[in-house]
């Protein structure tokens, strides 16, 4: 594990604070929570991105032709 020094402006770290002890966790475990999600988040973003480079128009219209042309279920319906 490695420890970085991290500047917070005053109204951030209030906010964190408040924020870690309403989940009842620390703030370095808030902190790199926080951290975690935003990476994944960016890290699928890059991964669909190239998936989608890979895409092909026919293959996706061929795949389509198999889906059976039916109404929702009403709990499904808009």
């Amino acid at each position: 594990m490695s420890t970085i020094s991290l500047r917070l402006s005053q109204s951030l770290h209030r906010r964190v604070r408040d924020l870690a002890k309403r989940e009842e966790i620390s703030i370095n475990q808030f902190i790199a929570t926080a951290l975690a999600e935003k990476m994944s988040a960016l890290m699928t973003s890059d991964y669909l991105g190239e998936r989608a480079k890979r895409g092909r128009r026919g293959k996706f219209a061929r795949a389509m032709a198999k889906v059976r042309d039916v109404e929702p279920d009403k709990k499904d319906a808009l």
